[in-house]
This record gives C-alpha cells, sequence and structure tokens, in this order.
C-alpha cells in the first residue's frame, strides 16, 4: 500500500480539537477553543433566512456574490480608508480557506516563507504542503514585538513570503503604525509577498482603528487582505472569508480558490453583505466582547493572576509563573480540564521548536459572565490546592 501524505500523517491532532474534545467529553468549561457561545445578532440571522425563502440557493459567482464583494470594498473604504473595488475582493469559504488558497497562488516548491511565532496552527502545514519551507521568527513575551535585525537574518535568497498575524491569536496584541512600516520596507526591500491574515481587525478594544499592511508604501501589489465574517459577527459556523489583493493578484487568488470549495453558500453571503452595512451592529458586538472581556480580566487579576498585555481579539493570555504555578503550559492545560473542568490552550502548542515559552496560557472571554466568574473560580481554587499541597 503507498504511504499517505507526509505532511499530514505526521501532523498530531489540532490543539482546539484535542482540548474541545476534552471538554465535551467532560462537561468542561471551554474556555480553549475561540467561539462564542450567543447566536450572531438577529438582524444577520434574519436576514439568512430571507435570502433563503425569497433567493437562490444554487451555485453562486465563483468569487463571491456581487453584493458582497462591493459591500466588503464599501467597508474597508469606509472603516480604513482602503480605496477598494469589486475585482479585488475574492470570498472563501472561511478564512483558513482564504490562507491556503493565498499559499497556493503565491508560494511554489523550494520557496521559504517567513511564519512568525506564536502562529495560527494552519500555517506552517499548509506551507509545507505546496513543497515550500516555513521559516520561524519568534517574537517574544510580554510584548511580542518584531525585530528588524531577527527577520532579515531569516531571510536568503528562496524566502518568498512572510505571514502576518494581525491583531495577533492568541496574545491579543496589536502592531503599531512603525511596525507596519517596517514589514513593509522589508518585503519591497527583499522582493517578499507579505500575506496578511487580519480576521481579528474589528475585535478590538483600545478604541483604535485598524491599519492593514496593504496599505502601505509599495504594497499594494504585493500584499493578500484575509478578512472572517465569524470573527466580526461572532458566526463561526457560517465559514465566510474573504480575500482582497490587487486585481491581477486576485485573478490569481481565485484560480486557486476556485479548486478548494469554489464557492460559498449564497444566502450567507447576502446576510453578511447587509451586516457589513451596519457600523452599529458591529459596534454592538464588540461592546458585548468587552463586557466579558472585562469579567475575565478583572476576574483573574483579582484573584492573583497575571494577565498579559493585550488589546484584540476574543483571547487573554495569562503568565502561568508570575501566578504561582510552576508548572508548564501544556501540563497546567491537561490538568485544569481533568482536574478543574475548564479547558483552555497552551500557547507552546502554537510554537514548532525547543524555544517555545512554557509559561502562557489562552483563554476565551467571549463567553457569558456567570460562565466566565465559574471558570475563574474553578482555575483559583485549583491552583490554590496546588500550592498548598
Amino acid at each position: 500500500m503507498h504511504a499517505l501524505n507526509p505532511v499530514y500523517t505526521a501532523l498530531p491532532t489540532t490543539i482546539f480539537e484535542h482540548m474541545s474534545g476534552l471538554a465535551r467529553a467532560s462537561g468542561a468549561i471551554n474556555l480553549g477553543q475561540g467561539f462564542p457561545d450567543a447566536p450572531p445578532p438577529p438582524a444577520l440571522c434574519a436576514a439568512v433566512v430571507r435570502a433563503l425563502a425569497e433567493r437562490s440557493q444554487h451555485y453562486p459567482p465563483m468569487a463571491g456574490v456581487p453584493e458582497l464583494r462591493d459591500a466588503i470594498a464599501t467597508f474597508y473604504r469606509r472603516s480604513q480608508g482602503l480605496a477598494l473595488v469589486r475585482d479585488q475582493v475574492i470570498v472563501t469559504s472561511g478564512a483558513t480557506e482564504a490562507i491556503a488558497a493565498a499559499v497556493l497562488a503565491v508560494v511554489s516548491p523550494g520557496d521559504e516563507v517567513l511564519l512568525f511565532q506564536p502562529a495560527y496552527d494552519a500555517y506552517a502545514p499548509l506551507v509545507r504542503r505546496v513543497g515550500a519551507v516555513p521559516v520561524f521568527v519568534p517574537l517574544h513575551p510580554p510584548h511580542w514585538h518584531y525585530d528588524r535585525t531577527a527577520i532579515e537574518a531569516a531571510i536568503t535568497p528562496r524566502t518568498r513570503a512572510m505571514m502576518i498575524n494581525d491583531p495577533l491569536n492568541p496574545t491579543g496584541t496589536v502592531m503599531d503604525a512603525p511596525t507596519r512600516a517596517m514589514l513593509a520596507q522589508i518585503a519591497v526591500s527583499h522582493d517578499l509577498f507579505a500575506i496578511c491574515d487580519e480576521v481579528w481587525e474589528t475585535v478590538r478594544f483600545d478604541g483604535g482603528v485598524h491599519g492593514s499592511l496593504l496599505a502601505e508604501a509599495g504594497m499594494a501589489a504585493r500584499a493578500v487582505k484575509i478578512g472572517s465574517a465569524g470573527k466580526i459577527f461572532g458566526a463561526t459556523g457560517w465559514k465566510v472569508g474573504w480575500m482582497i489583493a490587487a486585481p491581477e493578484v486576485a485573478a490569481v487568488l481565485a484560480k486557486a480558490h476556485q479548486f478548494l470549495t469554489f464557492t460559498t453558500p449564497p444566502m450567507l453571503q447576502w446576510a453578511v453583505a447587509e451586516g457589513l452595512a451596519d457600523d452599529a451592529l458591529i459596534a454592538g458586538q464588540v461592546a458585548d466582547w468587552a463586557a466579558s472581556r472585562a469579567v475575565l480580566n478583572q476576574g483573574l487579576q483579582a484573584r492573583g493572576f497575571a494577565v498579559l498585555p493585550g488589546v484584540a481579539t476574543w483571547f487573554s493570555c495569562i503568565d502561568l509563573a508570575a501566578s504561582g504555578l510552576a508548572l508548564d503550559d501544556r501540563t497546567v492545560a491537561e490538568r485544569l480540564v481533568h482536574k478543574a473542568g475548564v479547558a483552555s490552550i497552551p500557547l507552546s502548542a502554537l510554537w514548532e521548536g525547543d524555544d517555545a515559552p512554557r509559561h502562557i496560557l489562552r483563554l476565551c472571554h467571549c463567553k457569558p459572565a456567570a460562565m466566565v466568574e465559574d471558570a475563574i473560580d474553578r482555575i483559583a481554587r485549583w491552583r490554590d490546592a496546588l500550592i498548598q499541597a
């Protein structure tokens, strides 16, 4: 029997599925995998039902329904000052498909791709699947700054692209303007393409406006910006994402997309188009998540946990060592789900290599306040019992 693809046979089950599976099996509170417990906004759900009743349920255009492509371009023009047109937008079945399509379109066998750690665990396998080599550049806690010297030291004549996640999951940190300019300068000077995973762009709690690497000088034709309706509206199961690039780049991205999922359910696309036109709807989502985030962060701090700086995403990270726990993050995560009934994500699972920080745990805050408070109490009681033992 022929061997199966080594990229996939060598992969473990993703940490998100592992921890969520333990939570389901044990009835634990799941602060691991990132998804809200609440449904998407009622207006968005009503738009889906209306589209089901009144509009086509057959194959929509491969690049996305025109209404959504126009709505995405208009949304970014209004919210981020990006001058976009429909031909720059390709709708995908979720942001992970967009990442896959971007890698397939940009990267060739033998290329090297810079990945900044900690990183979404889909990046490296997708790079390897096209026969390219991931080259890891570490970001260091607690501020996770991008170091120009380290980045340029990792670049070789084979380096083709860099993959950038901003805001950054799992840390919740946001890139500042000088860092964006620096990364753009590196990309231009070394002729690199940037695959920009910006799915958390609206999920910010500092009042700031997201800035995209796509808007930096020299980046218009060498960057793809990836977004997600699942993150904007808290509708993770809808799997509606998109890629944005210069028209000539978008045309090639579309060719990769057409042989992945080809298209995305049209009723979801029409609903997302309506939602993107409603700034108050989006602001309401962020306000709800800000409230649950405050419950988690303030509750953890009140019980003596060290919460690391972060202003975005659905996640907060705690420094285990500074919180009185001498165990590594994977051990803590496993014991918490079995002993305390709370699922979490060890940050080291989003890192390849022996230099991973092993003292940081990620917790998801977009849950009901009572659930978050219960989880905090369980974690604190388990830690206190461990320390006293």
